[in-house]
């Protein structure tokens, strides 16, 4: 873990100084010989340097660490709140907007199947029969799904 922290720390630092340094000659050279020097079991490199600098510094700030990460907690939760909040209400105005113009969508496109309805589609079909179709010389009724009551209206 300790190893980790490091590389952690050197990977931050390498990003800001890469601009900086990399134009030095054998500058990448020896931060392959840095990362070896980490790594190695047997230097114990990470050790060395989690245990001289890392952890006295932890442990100086522990209490900020603290203090901080319980109001970053609170931030959150407060934030989270917020925006669930927001996500909500803007749910139910899409829920109450789309309720509202649908309704006179779907009522256009709806109609009553009453009996004054079905006589007229009765009607049509009859008109249908005898009108046929010039070119091919069937009634355009042939060319179309029936559905049973229509079947016994027209009398196939």
């Amino acid at each position: 873990m300790m190893y980790w922290i490091v590389f952690a720390l050197f990977t931050t630092a390498e990003t800001a100084t890469d601009l900086l340094l990399s134009w030095f000659p054998f500058y990448f050279e020896l931060k392959i010989a840095f990362v070896i020097w980490l790594l190695s079991p047997y230097t114990k490199g990470s050790s060395v340097l989690y245990r001289k600098f890392v952890h006295p510094t932890l442990s100086n700030k522990e209490k900020e660490i603290d203090e901080y990460i319980a109001q970053a907690k609170d931030r959150s939760y407060e934030t989270m709140m917020r925006f669930g909040k927001r996500g909500l209400n803007l749910a139910a105005n899409a829920a109450v907007t789309a309720a509202t113009k649908g309704q006179g969508v779907l009522s256009d496109k709806l109609r009553s199947f009453s009996m004054q309805d079905l006589t007229l589609i009765n009607a049509d079909d009859d008109l249908a029969l005898h009108t046929s179709d010039t070119q091919t010389g069937e009634s355009p009724v042939i060319n179309r799904l029936l559905v049973p009551w229509q079947i016994s209206a027209i009398g196939v």
